[in-house]
C-alpha cells in the first residue's frame, strides 16, 4: 500500500515504529510536523510544534514521537489543517476535536487563544454526528451524517457563508442556498469552501478573486452559490488547492477551474478560468483528484491505477496532466508538491507481516495446501473446504454431503466464480462493472446478501451513458432494488445521450414501457 517513507519527516523512525503505522498525516508551512495512528489506536506526534499544533500540551519541537494522550483510542475517520496550523479531527463516533492556531476562532470554542491539547468543539455540534472535516487556511468546516455544513473561523472574504465578512467564533450551521439540501463532499482552498451534494449539484463560497468558485466572475460569495455551469453534469468529489479547484464527475471525467499560473488547471495554458473546463486526460475514467490548499499541485487516478500530476511539481509548471509511475496520489504529493505535506489523511498498511486476512488472501488458489478444487470452463480453481464451510451457507450443506475433491461448475464463468470464491477469502471483490452483473447472478442465486451489495456498489462505480441501460436491465432482472434506482437516475440524468445508445434501442418491451413511464413522473420529457 503507501510508503510513509517517502515523507522524510518519519526518516527517523525505527523500522518496528513505521510497521506500527496505520494513518498518517504531514503538515505545516515546511512539512515539519506530522501526526500518526497504530494499529493499537495510540496516536503520537512530532516535528517543530508551530503554534502547539502538536497537540502536546506544550510549545516545544520534537524530533522523537510523543504520545497524544487524550486520543488514544480515539478512531479519527477524517483529518485536515490550515497554515497556523491549526489541527481538526472528526472520530467514528462523529466528534470534532481541535487543536493549535487560534488567531481567527479556527478552532471554534468561541476564543482567539491558541489551544495545545485537542478541544472537543461542541458549540450546536454536540448533537450531531460529524463524518468529514475540511479546513482553509484559518477556517474550518464540518459535514454531518444529516447533510449539514457548519462552519467557523476566519471569515474575510465569506468563506464561512454567514452572509457577512465577521469571523465566527464557533460552529455555525451553512444554510442559505444548502438548507434542506443534503451535502456528501466538502474541501477547502485558501479562502474559500466547497460542497457536493447528493444530486450531483456543486456550491461554492468565500473568496473568488481567481476564479476559483466557478461562477464565471471573480466577486467573493457571502453565502453558498451553485456552480451553474454544471448543470446536467453530476460532481461525485471535489478538491481544492490553494486558488484552484478540481471536480470529479459520475462518469470519471475531471473540471478544473480558478488559479493558473503554474499550470495547476491541466488546460494546456496559465490561463485563470473562472468557469469549470474540462480537463482533457486521453478518455482515461478517472475515479480520483487530489489537491491541498497548500500547494498548487493537482493530481489525479484512473480507473485502471494510473496516477497523473500537473501544476507546480518542484518548482516546475506543468500544464497538462502527466503519467506518472506513482500507484497513489499521495506520492504526487510526499514527491512534488510544495511543502510537500498530505492532501488527505494517509492509510498505512505494514507489508512485513500478514494478518489473518492477509494470510487468507495469499492461499485463495494455491495448490499447495488446498483440499478442494473447482472446475470450471476447464480450469481450476485451489480452495479450502473448511474456510468455505465457515463462509457460505451453501458450501455447507453441499460439503457435508460429499466427500468429492473435485466439483464441476457449469452455471457459471470461471471469471465470475473464481471471484465469487476469492470473494469469501478476501471480503472483496475486483471485476469491472460488465462482469460484476454475473456475479450479481451468482450472489442472488446463493443468497448472498453483502456480496449482492458490493456488486451492487462496483456496477455503480463504473456506470456510463454506454452501459447504463444495461446495468439497469440486470438490476431489475435480480430485484437489486437500490441499484436499479441508481442506475434510473443516472439514465434520466444523462437521458438524451442515454436514449441515443443501442442498448436502448435494444431494451425490452415492457422494461421501456416502465421505464418511460417512471422518467415522465420523474419531469424527464417536462420543457
Amino acid at each position: 500500500m503507501l510508503d510513509v517513507g517517502k515523507w522524510p519527516v518519519f526518516a527517523l523512525l525505527p523500522p518496528e515504529e513505521l510497521r506500527l503505522i496505520r494513518q498518517a498525516c504531514v503538515f505545516g508551512s515546511a512539512a515539519n510536523e506530522a501526526l500518526y495512528v497504530t494499529v493499537n489506536d495510540e496516536v503520537f506526534a512530532l516535528g517543530t510544534n508551530c503554534s502547539g499544533c502538536l497537540g502536546l500540551g506544550d510549545l516545544q519541537s520534537t524530533i522523537e514521537p510523543r504520545r497524544i494522550d487524550v486520543l488514544c483510542g480515539k478512531k479519527i475517520v477524517s483529518l485536515s489543517y490550515g497554515t497556523g496550523p491549526h489541527v481538526v479531527i472528526a472520530t467514528a463516533d462523529g466528534e470534532v476535536f481541535a487543536w493549535g492556531h487560534n488567531g481567527y476562532s479556527q478552532l471554534g470554542n468561541g476564543t482567539t487563544n491558541h489551544g495545545l491539547t485537542p478541544a472537543l468543539v461542541s458549540t450546536n455540534l454536540l448533537n450531531k454526528r460529524v463524518t468529514e472535516v475540511a479546513c482553509g487556511s484559518h477556517h474550518t468546516i464540518a459535514l454531518t451524517t444529516d447533510g449539514e455544513v457548519y462552519a467557523w473561523g476566519y471569515n474575510n472574504s465569506g468563506q464561512v457563508g454567514s452572509g457577512s465578512t465577521a469571523n465566527q467564533p464557533t460552529p455555525r450551521r451553512v444554510s442559505s442556498c444548502l438548507q434542506n439540501k443534503v451535502v456528501v463532499n466538502i474541501a477547502c482552498g485558501q479562502l474559500c469552501s466547497m460542497a457536493v451534494l447528493d444530486n450531483g449539484e456543486i456550491y461554492g463560497w468565500g473568496y473568488n478573486c481567481n476564479g476559483q468558485l466557478g461562477l464565471g466572475n471573480n466577486g467573493n460569495q457571502q453565502t453558498p452559490c451553485r456552480i451553474a455551469a454544471l448543470q446536467g453534469v453530476n460532481i461525485i468529489q471535489v478538491a481544492c488547492g490553494y486558488a484552484h479547484t478540481l471536480a470529479l464527475t459520475d462518469e470519471g471525467f475531471v473540471y478544473a477551474w480558478g488559479a493558473n499560473s503554474y499550470g495547476q488547471l491541466g488546460t494546456g495554458n496559465k490561463s485563470n478560468q473562472a468557469l469549470p473546463t474540462l480537463i482533457n486526460t486521453d478518455k482515461e475514467r478517472m475515479v480520483e483528484v487530489a489537491a491541498c490548499h497548500t500547494s498548487h499541485t493537482s493530481a489525479a487516478k484512473t480507473q485502471s491505477g494510473q496516477v497523473l500530476m500537473w501544476g507546480q511539481c518542484r518548482g516546475q509548471a506543468i500544464a497538462s496532466p502527466h503519467l506518472t509511475h506513482f500507484s497513489s496520489t499521495d506520492d504526487v504529493f510526499a514527491c512534488f508538491a510544495t511543502p510537500a505535506v498530505t492532501w488527505h489523511l494517509l492509510s498505512v498498511d505494514g507489508d512485513d507481516y500478514l494478518t489473518v486476512a492477509q494470510s487468507l488472501k495469499k492461499e485463495f488458489d494455491s495448490p499447495e495446501i488446498s483440499d478442494l478444487k473447482f472446475l470450471v470452463d476447464g480450469k481450476c480453481i485451489h480452495v479450502h473446504k473448511a474456510l468455505l464451510k465457515i463462509r457460505c451457507e451453501h458450501f455447507r450443506a453441499l460439503l457435508n454431503e460429499t466427500d468429492e475433491d473435485a466439483i464441476e461448475i457449469h452455471q457459471f464463468s470461471y471469471l465470475v466464480y473464481r471471484a465469487f470464491l476469492e470473494y469469501l477469502y478476501t471480503d472483496t471483490i475486483n471485476l469491472p462493472p460488465e462482469d460484476a452483473i454475473g456475479l450479481l447472478d451468482l450472489a442472488t442465486f446463493y443468497r448472498e446478501t453483502r456480496l449482492k451489495r458490493l456488486c451492487q456498489e462496483t456496477i455503480k462505480r463504473g456506470i456510463s451513458e454506454e452501459n447504463a441501460i444495461t446495468l439497469l436491465s440486470a438490476a431489475v432482472k435480480y430485484e437489486a432494488r437500490d441499484l436499479e434506482e441508481f442506475c434510473f437516475k443516472f439514465c434520466v440524468n444523462h437521458l438524451t445521450a442515454v436514449t441515443q445508445t443501442q442498448a436502448f434501442a435494444d431494451m425490452d418491451h415492457d422494461l421501456l414501457k416502465n421505464f418511460i413511464s417512471k422518467a415522465s413522473r420523474y419531469g424527464a420529457f417536462k420543457n
